[in-house]
Order: structure tokens, then sequence, then C-alpha cells
């Protein structure tokens, strides 16, 4: 009601300054008035964001800006929907060379991670990335055991989806020192600031739609983002020729506590709004025991995988994504750079065929 409220006040108050200079054209703050109204209501809702974390959280900085280029696509991830825009491999922005592009805003989405949103080469146009495909990203610093800058290159997933123009979205978690370039996107690189990125051929994982009747979905940590990537071409809306056959899909997600979940919000939405096509479900392994939480704990297990996900004797129809930490391909599948799938899954009877280690 609030929200409702302040819209119609900003619309009120345009309408009487548009009367206002018809009535005298000299008036010339005009301009400058309508853009403090539109850039108060984007105010609103990055602050309704704020009051939602924690106490210690909200005491970090927050830098923040807003660009005429930026998208409008939402930056609150449980306003974002599921979309299926799909592009054929070598259309994106990024090429094999390292290009520079600034920092255009960054939101708290967690109490250890945030949403950053950066520029593109060329403004007018989206990302046009592959899915599911990363891009590199790198940056010039300070290792302070070497005392010598250098050049830090890590790979990164975008969540945003091509019909966002101008910009791309990244959700990063912020490991404070043993981060490296994750601490300085998160909390050292100003708004307005430029990293460099790049997407070479190799960077193009399994590509959609997909022909898989069921999948199952296994991701660790940040290893959520190529699973959200996938998630839009699955469940969003889109052309008929992209449209993947998949009748379910089911995610096991695995985060230390509740404040780890990365896009939780938008994963629930997601499965509500795609009932009876799309499961996620959280496994935490270091929540409170008197906390709220009433879903499944522990680790991603013989016992959880056998009971959510598609089982190995539907052949063909069934495929599984793994995507976290190395601890978890070993334990799960085997390490991600061996198509031989041991591990839990390989205990299983799940075949190379219908295991894909991102």
């Amino acid at each position: 009601m609030q929200k409702r409220q302040i819209i119609a006040e900003s619309e009120s108050t345009k309408s009487e300054l548009q009367k206002a200079f018809n009535h005298d054209p000299r008036i010339p703050s005009l301009f400058f008035a309508l853009m403090f109204i539109q850039l108060a209501r984007r105010q609103f809702l990055f602050s309704r964001r704020l009051q939602s974390l924690s106490t210690a959280n909200a005491n970090r900085p927050i830098q923040s800006f807003y660009s005429s280029t930026m998208s409008d696509y939402p930056m609150i991830l449980s306003d974002r929907p599921a979309i299926c825009n799909l592009v054929p491999p070598g259309r994106c922005q990024f090429t094999p060379t390292f290009q520079s592009v600034p920092l255009l805003d960054r939101i708290p989405v967690s109490g250890t991670s945030y949403l950053l949103r950066f520029g593109l080469p060329d403004g007018s146009k989206p990302m046009d990335l592959t899915t599911c495909a990363c891009i590199l990203a790198s940056a010039e610093l300070m290792d302070t055991e070497k005392g010598e800058m250098v050049d830090v290159i890590r790979p990164y997933t975008p969540i945003s989806a091509n019909d966002q123009v101008g910009s791309f979205d990244l959700l990063i978690k912020d490991y404070g020192e043993n981060g490296f370039l994750s601490k300085y996107m998160c909390e050292d690189l100003p708004v307005g600031g430029t990293v460099n990125f790049k997407h070479i051929d190799f960077n193009v994982k399994i590509p959609a739609p997909f022909t898989h009747k069921k999948i199952g979905m296994i991701a660790g940590g940040t290893g959520i983002t190529p699973i959200i990537q996938a998630l839009h071409a699955i469940l969003g809306d889109g052309p008929a020729d992209q449209k993947s056959v998949t009748e379910e899909v089911t995610l096991l997600y695995g985060s230390r506590n509740k404040d780890d979940i990365l896009g939780g919000e938008m994963l629930q939405k997601w499965a509500g709004s795609h009932d009876g096509k799309f499961k996620h479900v959280d496994v935490l392994s270091n929540e409170p025991i008197d906390s709220s939480y009433a879903g499944e704990r522990g680790f991603v297990d013989k016992e959880k995988i056998v009971k959510y996900l598609p089982p190995p004797s539907l052949g063909d129809d069934v495929i599984i994504f793994v995507c976290g930490p190395p601890i978890m391909y070993k334990l799960l599948c085997g390490p991600r750079d061996e198509p031989e799938v041991t591990g839990i899954l390989g205990e299983l009877g799940y075949t190379a065929k219908q295991v894909f280690k991102f």
C-alpha cells in the first residue's frame, strides 16, 4: 500500500509540474524534478531490500548509482521472472579479448553475497550469451604476499537473461580475505569502476534447449549460478522452438545456513509459479538446531539423491547437473575434469551420459 501511494503521489506531482511547464515554458527545472522523482521511486525499492538485512550487514558500505543506460530488469531477485531467450554460440558481446566495462549497481542479497550489475561494450544491445556458458573476469590486484600487482582471473556465470539490454548481472558471494577477486568486486570496487571481461568457446558448457524429460540438479554455494541460467531456459517464457522438452526438474541446493542461500527467494518463487514442474529443496549443513528452518539438514547424500532426483533407470530421459566446490564433485561424481562418474552418483548407477559436471 505504501509503495502504491508513493508512486501515485509521484505521478500526481509529475502531472502538476507538466501543467506548470505548459503554462510557463521558462521553468527550466522540470527535467531535473522529473529525474528526481524517478530516482526517489528506485530508492524506495532499494531501501525496502536493505530493511530486510541483519544489523551487522546493514553497517557495511553499500555503493550505488543510477545510470540512464541501465536496464529496467529488476535488481530485486524475488521480482525476477524466468525468461527463455536463447542465442547460438558466437554472438556474445564479449570476445576472446578482455574488454573493460563499468560496475553500474550493487546491492546485498544476503549477509554474504551481492548482486552486481555491469555495463556492456554496446549499451544498446543485450549480452547475447549462450545458455549454459560463463565469462571470465579479470582485475589487477595487490598480492600482499608477493608485494606486487598481479592479474587475477576468475570464471563467473551471469544470472541475467538475454532480454536484458545494456547490462548483465552477476550473483557473487563475498569470501572476504579468502576470495581476492570476489572481495574486490563486492567490497572495494567503486560503482563506476571497471572490470575486464572476456568470453571464449571453452566457456560454453551444455547447450540449451535440453532434450531430457527429467533433470536433477545438485548445487553447492556459488555453484547455483549456472543452475539459475539453466532454469531460465527450462522454466522461462520464450519462443516455441527454444523450449526444452523437460517435464520435471528438481534442485538439491546445499548451503551452510539460511544466510548463505543465494537467490533463495527467487528460486522459491519460481517453484511456486511452476508447481509440478520445478521443485527446490535446500539442504543446510550448519543451520542452528533451534532455528525455524524446517527443511533438509546435513549434506547432499545418497539418501537425499534417491529421495528427490530422477533415477538412472530412466536412461536417456534423465540427466543430473552438478556444480559446486571441488569436495562436492569428489564425493558425488568424481573430479569435474574427468568424464568418468564415480562417487555417490556412480554407486547409484548413473553413467557419464547421465551426469554433466559444470
